[in-house]
């Protein structure tokens, strides 16, 4: 399942306010500027800092534009 695009332009990071990217192979959305991914469960972005994940340098090449 995806996210559509306009659920992307109208949420964002609960850290830093930034925009987010649907990386699909990993059903996550993913702030480049703060290096978190949040889960999507069942359609759902999961917006909550606990439920993020620490994303590194080479995971973060990977994440579509």
């Amino acid at each position: 399942m995806s996210i559509d695009s306009s659920t992307l332009e109208i949420i964002a990071c609960p850290s830093c306010k930034g925009k987010l990217t649907y990386w699909q192979s990993n059903n996550e959305l993913v702030c480049r500027g703060e290096q978190l991914a949040y889960p999507v469960e069942e359609g759902i972005p999961v917006l909550i800092a606990d439920k993020a994940r620490t994303v590194d340098a080479t995971e973060l090449e990977q994440v579509p534009s």
